[in-house]
């Protein structure tokens, strides 16, 4: 039976880039990258408190920028090729391990018979911004104009680095915005009813950190009448008022989508031209068109661009202004005179550079950043361009004879020691990338030794014959080691949820309790610390928190109590670190807050038992519309919570409020088991009636919660349910494909296409826990099929091709890489092996043993397991 297997062969396999609907990632414990579709740039640059807007710029062979054909990714970077019938290209991108610096390497092979002259080009910006706040789910991105989280926009831009798309426009995103009047909405979802689920297709919700100030937010102060819109796919409309705008005024007109060509044209009058103000804005995000007034002159903005008129207003007059977009540029005309015009991202607007003694110095005029390329072989042309340089290289090779160049980005606040960074990593270039891979390797075999110095304390080691079932046990245990960050973190290392693209700095509570027991056997010190700052914030009121600055972020979600309840008990339970409930949080102890947490449930009751979660679908799965008020999932957990409290209050000594939770867990457990519907499937309770649906999160939460409670009749058809509708291929689907509501609910993590990357490891434990440990493992083991050569995503999408297959997805705005994966390797310890400590086995006087063995399955070996002392009273 092996072990620990040599991270090199973990994860990372050659995939088509044709089959891949999401891009590789890059981190480097203090960073994370997106790769794009070419061979060298990179996008969604987020190293808090940097970050880096735009892309890095593409390279050309012989004048043509390339498309990757083939991918490989490694913890350590990720290689990009492409051949054809004249060259043969390869390169390696690379976060240096725990540093502010990108490396690339790149290798062009003459592919012909006969020798040959090869130009490579390189574009080489560094479009780096530096900003202390801003750090929530929608982190702050550098713009020309500004400092704001554009999805749309940037991923529109990042589509320009397909093979024959560098010249395709990217300036106006599909969808349908409304056009508005003086004060806008700030940047978020655009929605006429909160509780309305989301495809966010063309919107995101506002989850901004609590320190972000969106720069706009006052109406300008005059009159607007006579306004018209035309254009193609548009109907000539007239609104022609007058409205009369103040500082809070906000007037919501038709909505409608802007195409090429689209004209909006109204008159504006103001006596009082010089203050700060917005006039009209289409939609309510940072790309959205805008138009408004600062020190007595017009301003256009567009897509992270923003112009201000060549000519001042006369205060008092009419103006006649008119609006044109089209596929690249929008244009601003004052009484029929153009003032002002928007244009490519590429102009050097914000960012200054300089050519000196063969290195690119970048700086940042709205922020203290400062970049540098270097070079490890120089290039035989250098010159300024953009927001950065251009580099070529020209060599004459022979029949499939090779040559390589490098180069490195470094990025901080000091410009010279940029520089000195770059040109010391750009010198020894190879030995560089080959250290950040010795550093990965050293980190995964520090994650399962005992006393390491990364971590406070280690990964269990299976051993077992079933190598699939290896593989997805170890590509849950990386994903962990992927994701963590040591330099973001206000209490140390932490774990993110998410990214690239979103959550820098963010941590969600429900996907850590996706790998709970993990935690806290990996990291102890590390979830004790995250623990006390969450549950000292308002978690009745969002889903996580920036762990950098420390504020909430987003809406509230109903798994709260559940995710942080079950996190503390496995953290009491692993470590045996009873005192940590007498901890204080936010003006609570930790006991406290398991009493609110575990008794969440008595808040949320009607005239019944069950808890009715409300009918917001934003608070349970986002994008399942009915899958509100009360849910058999959520009710199942707190089944389990009081009844987990109640162990933990016998062992308190606290015996009579014991029984009161056991006999408040018994009455709720029979109101779940009234809400089964048959056929695995279990129903929603709304209050004007009933309605079934078959979703993972039923069977998830209920299995893990109450297999005890379910008939022999019940287990049975529950695991039925999941085999014939969920499961697919090498992963699953969320909700089943024949329930009424699939057709409005396809996101590819929750709906009938896919599945977030917690479910398979979800219900494989679910599985376990009714009996069926052998679909489990086989369920387990393939799910690494599912990984698209990396690892799991957030959401996991099922390929109508009739091929049966899974690949990470990256429409709905969904995470290349996400924590919750973890999952995978969670139910390996808790289901196939039953190591699952916790509040019940507080009062336990069997050691915990370090080697747990599965009947022909394998051994778990190096638990990092603890027993709690004897309490002294009551915390």
């Amino acid at each position: 039976m092996t072990g620990v297997p040599a991270l090199d062969d973990v994860a990372g396999e050659w995939v088509a880039a044709g089959d891949l609907g999401h891009l590789p990632s890059l981190r480097n414990q203090r960073g994370q990258a997106h790769v794009n579709h070419d061979l060298t740039s990179v996008s969604w640059l987020a190293a808090p408190p940097f970050a880096g807007g735009y892309h890095t710029g593409v390279l050309r062979v012989d004048g043509v920028a390339p498309g990757v054909q083939h991918y490989r990714w490694k913890p350590w970077g990720t290689r990009r090729t492409y051949r054809d019938a004249h060259v043969a290209v390869a390169t390696d991108t690379s976060l240096a391990y725990d540093a502010d610096r990108l490396l690339w390497r790149v290798e062009v092979t003459n592919t012909r018979t006969e020798p040959a002259s090869v130009e490579l080009t390189q574009d080489l910006f560094a479009p780096v911004g530096h900003d202390e706040t801003g750090w929530g789910w929608l982190h702050t991105v550098p713009w020309n104009a500004s400092g704001e989280h554009d999805y749309h926009a940037l991923e529109r831009i990042r589509d320009t680095t397909r093979p024959g798309a560098q010249g395709a426009p990217y300036l106006l995103g599909p969808g349908p915005r409304r056009l508005r009047l003086g004060r806008p909405r700030p940047p978020g979802i655009q929605r006429d009813e909160d509780s309305a689920p989301m495809l966010l297709e063309y919107e995101l919700p506002r989850h901004v950190s609590a320190d972000w100030v969106y720069p706009h937010t006052s109406s300008v102060r005059g009159e607007v009448r006579s306004i018209e819109r035309n254009g193609p796919l548009l109907t000539h409309s007239v609104n022609n008022g007058p409205f009369l705008l103040d500082t809070r005024s906000e007037v919501a007109l038709d909505a409608f989508e802007l195409v090429p060509g689209t004209e909006l044209e109204l008159e504006f009058r103001t006596d009082e031209p010089g203050h700060d103000g917005v006039l009209l804005t289409h939609g309510n995000h940072p790309d959205s068109l805008q138009l408004g007034v600062a020190d007595g002159r017009l301003w256009l903005g567009i897509g992270g661009e923003r112009e201000t008129a060549d000519r001042p207003l006369e205060p008092g007059r009419w103006h006649r202004l008119r609006v044109t977009v089209d596929a690249h540029q929008a244009r601003l005309l004052m009484n029929g005179t153009e003032v002002a015009r928007t244009g490519h991202w590429t102009r050097p607007v914000r960012w200054r550079s300089t050519v000196d003694d063969g290195v690119v110095a970048v700086s940042d005029t709205r922020s203290g950043a400062r970049a540098a390329y270097a070079f490890a072989v120089p290039p035989d042309e250098l010159a300024p361009h953009g927001a950065g340089a251009r580099a070529t290289w020209r060599r004459t090779l022979g029949p499939g004879e090779s040559a390589v160049v490098g180069f490195v980005l470094a990025f901080g606040t000091d410009a010279a020691e940029a520089t000195a960074a770059a040109t010391a990593t750009a010198a020894r270039l190879d030995a560089e990338l080959a250290e950040t891979a010795d550093a990965w390797r050293r980190l995964w075999a520090h994650a399962f030794t005992p006393g390491n110095p990364d971590f406070s304390g280690h990964l269990p080691t299976l051993r077992t014959d079933d190598a699939d079932l290896a593989r997805a046990y170890y590509m849950g245990a990386l994903l962990v080691l992927y994701m963590r960050n040591t330099n973001v973190g206000s209490t140390g290392p932490v774990f993110l949820t998410g990214g690239p693209r979103l959550g820098a700095t963010t941590t969600f509570f429900w996907d850590h309790t996706e790998w709970s027991r993990m935690y806290a056997m990996l990291d102890p010190a590390g979830l004790r610390a995250w623990l006390l700052a969450g549950l000292a914030g308002p978690y009745h009121e969002s889903f996580g928190y920036d762990v950098r600055g420390g504020g909430p972020l987003g809406n509230y979600y109903v798994s709260n109590e559940y995710s942080l309840f079950r996190l503390v008990e496995h953290y009491v339970g692993v470590t045996g670190d009873v005192a940590f409930l007498s901890e204080p949080a936010g003006g609570r102890t930790v006991l406290d807050h398991l009493e609110r947490l575990a008794y969440g449930v008595a808040g949320r009751r009607g005239t019944g038992v069950l808890a009715d979660f409300g009918p917001d679908a934003w608070r349970v799965l986002e994008c399942v519309p009915n899958y509100v008020d009360g849910m058999a999932s959520f009710n199942a957990a707190y089944v389990h919570m009081l009844r987990s409290y109640a162990d933990l209050l016998r062992f308190l000594g606290r015996d009579a409020d014991a029984a009161r939770a056991d006999d408040d867990a018994a009455a709720l457990a029979t109101a779940v088991l009234d809400l089964y519907a048959g056929g695995g499937r279990w129903q929603i309770a709304h209050p004007d009636g009933r309605e079934t649906i078959g979703h993972v999160l039923d069977f998830g939460l209920v299995a893990a919660s109450m297999a005890d409670d379910l008939t022999a009749e019940q287990r049975a058809e529950m695991v039925t349910f999941v085999v014939d509708h969920l499961l697919a291929g090498p992963w699953m689907r969320a909700l089943s494909a024949d329930d009424p509501i699939a057709p409005f609910s396809d996101r590819p993590d929750h709906g009938a296409g896919g599945a977030f990357g917690a479910w398979p490891g979800v219900t494989a434990y679910g599985l376990a826990k009714l009996g069926r440990a052998d679909l489990a493992v086989g369920l387990l083991g393939r799910t690494p099929q599912a990984a698209s050569g990396g690892l799991w995503g957030q959401a996991m999408e099922l390929l109508a091709d009739g091929t049966d297959r899974a690949r990470v997805a990256g429409r709905g705005v969904a995470n290349r890489d996400c924590i919750a994966g973890a999952a995978i390797a969670e139910a390996v310890i808790a289901g196939l092996f039953g190591v699952e400590p916790g509040f019940t086995a507080l009062r336990s006087t069997i050691p915990h043993p370090d080697t747990v063995t599965a009947p022909d399955l394998g051994t778990l070996e190096n638990l990092n397991l603890r027993r709690a002392p004897e309490p002294v009273g009551a915390c």
